[in-house]
């Protein structure tokens, strides 16, 4: 699986689409990392102001990793064609 991901809302769709292919409720994804599922909620929904700590715990417990590379002229509107 691979994202683009440039704003919140994208890393929140992007941690939503693993969650569910992993078959985890939020509550389930909250006690395997740690976060409170309310925190979970606001990531998925889009909510700035998260943490880096808080992302690196949630994608730990599902397994991704962030790769930083050059932006690319891609638009972040067509998540599902990477």
């Amino acid at each position: 699986m691979q994202n683009l991901a440039r704003t919140p809302a994208d890393i929140g769709h992007a941690i939503k689409q693993a969650r569910r292919d992993q078959k985890l409720t939020q509550k389930a994804l909250a006690m395997k990392s740690g976060v409170w599922q309310e925190t979970i909620s606001r990531i998925e929904n889009g909510s700035p102001g998260t943490k880096l700590e808080t992302l690196f715990d949630i994608c730990a417990a599902l397994n991704l990793e962030f790769i930083i590379t050059e932006r690319s002229k891609g638009n972040s509107d067509y998540l599902d064609e990477l």
